[in-house]
Formats: structure tokens, sequence, C-alpha cells
């Protein structure tokens, strides 16, 4: 059983009503679609509830001690994470430790993570994910020795630390996309590993550096700890992503949608680009 999972948040709840759209229209086999949304945005997503798509509090996957609250440095217009066990923690960083912590709530074999500006534009069917009994891992080999001026590096060593490996040594690989898949049981078992390693909560362990991926978080568990067992690799990204640029219009959209590669599936518009929404709409009609 494969579970399609969206962290999202109020900012973006327009481009996850063009995702929802898109998936009922595209993804086969109906699969349950998870939203996972910080408890004060859980009653304006309510409006997406159908019978294969649950809206997740995070107040039932995140511990009690994990509050959110309005943050006065945005004018109180966003939220922050406070504790008394780590620094503040930002709308970003919550939403990869949903991620995460969902695995410990459902039943379904594979998670699929699909963030909450994608639009699937192609026929897709999530059992793709697998070959035999092994699970597709997205893994660009070696791609962290081309990158300068990014974060990956600190990711990757921080995910490291968080996993207790030896420090010197650093992956290069890159695990870093959206529409990827993870093992139920494997994201559970980095959990009880990054436990077991700190004598600590996993979240306290992943989110004290306060830089992390938990793409990485999880492909490094994987191919270091678990030696690859039970996912096989895959460098294709099936969704073409406008990470950053101007804000496409009609034209640009298309331009965009043109480039993606046969096995492309969706497109991913990053919402802090500002393109045109109406021009998504009148893609997935």
């Amino acid at each position: 059983m494969v579970a399609i999972v969206t962290p999202s948040y109020a900012g973006d709840f327009e481009r996850c009503q063009l995702l929802c759209r898109s998936m009922d229209r595209f993804v086969a086999g109906n699969p349950r679609h998870y939203i996972l949304v910080a408890g004060h945005d859980v009653a304006r997503f309510r409006a997406f509830e159908a019978p294969h798509r649950i809206i997740i509090d995070e107040r039932d996957l995140l511990p009690s001690w994990l509050h959110a609250v309005r943050d006065p440095t945005s004018m109180f217009r966003r939220h922050m994470w406070l504790s008394t066990r780590l620094a503040p923690l930002r709308g970003w960083h919550v939403q990869q430790l949903r991620r995460i912590a969902i695995a410990q709530k459902l039943e379904e074999t594979a998670l699929v993570y699909c963030d909450s500006d994608v639009v699937f534009l192609k026929p897709f069917d999530c059992a793709s994910f697998w070959r035999d009994d092994r699970l597709r891992l997205y893994r660009r080999d070696n791609a962290l020795a081309s990158l300068s001026g990014t974060d990956h590096r600190e990711w990757t060593i921080n995910a490291g630390f968080a996993l207790g490996l030896p420090p010197e040594r650093v992956s290069l690989h890159d695990y870093i996309t959206t529409l990827i898949a993870w093992r139920r049981t494997a994201v559970l078992g980095m959990i009880a590993h990054i436990e077991a390693a700190h004598n600590r909560h996993w979240i306290e362990a992943v989110a004290i550096t306060r830089k992390f991926s938990e793409c990485i978080l999880y492909g490094r568990y994987v191919d270091e700890v678990l030696d690859g067992v039970g996912h096989f690799h895959d460098d294709r990204e099936l969704c073409r992503v406008y990470w950053s640029g101007p804000g496409l219009d009609e034209t640009g959209l298309h331009d965009f949608v043109d480039g993606m590669e046969p096995y492309q599936v969706a497109i991913g518009i990053q919402s802090f680009t500002g393109s045109n929404l109406d021009a998504l709409r009148k893609l997935i009609g």
C-alpha cells in the first residue's frame, strides 16, 4: 500500500488546492492522500477532506513540548515553534519533522512525499516506485561535489551527526527533490536508530543544529546504516521544479512545461517565485 503525504500551510492553500485537483485527475489507484498542517491551519484545510484525503493536525504528530506561537519578528503574521529543548524552529523546519513523524501514525508500506506547490500534468501510478519488493530511492551520485554556495554540505554533515556516523564520513550524494518515496518501516528504524545514538527524542537530535534536510537524513540512513536494503537508486526527477527566478507568466509556464523530460509527470513551481496561479489552473483544466 502507498500513501501520498503533503506537508502544507496557509500560505500554500491555493497551490495545495491545485495539487489536489491534479491528483484526482491524474494519479491512479486512488491512494490515500494525507495533508499535514499546523493546528492553526486545520480548520481551513478541512475543505479538502474526502474519503481518500485526510487532514492531519501536527499536534497529533509532534511531541507536546513543541508549541506553535505567533512570531513577533514577522509582526505576528507567521508562526515559530518553541520549546525548552531547542532553539526556535521555523515553518520549514517543522514541515520536515512532520514528514518523518507521520510514519509513526500510518500503516501504508510506502510514503510518497509530494510538496503542496506541485501540479500533476500526466497520468501517474504510485506502483511505479516499486521494483519487486524494493522501493525507489532518489539519489544523484556525488552531486554535492559540484555544488558551492549552498547549505547542502552542512545538511549532509548534520545528517551524519544525527545518525551517529563517524564525522570523517561525509556523503556527497544528493537525495533532495519532491515526489519521492520512503519505506515506512525504514523511517521507523531511522527514528529508533537516532534515539539510541543520542539517548534523547529524535527531534532534539535532528533539529538541534537547525540546518537539516529530511531527504538527506533518510537517504544517508538507507545507504549507510541499512546498506541500501529494500531500495534501489534512481536519479531521475519525476517532477520538474522551478526552484528560483522571476515569476512565470502563462508563456513562461508553457515554456517550462515544454522542457519536461518524457518520464516527468509533474511540475513544481516554488511559491516564493510569485508565478501566476491562473496559468497553473488552466494547465489542469
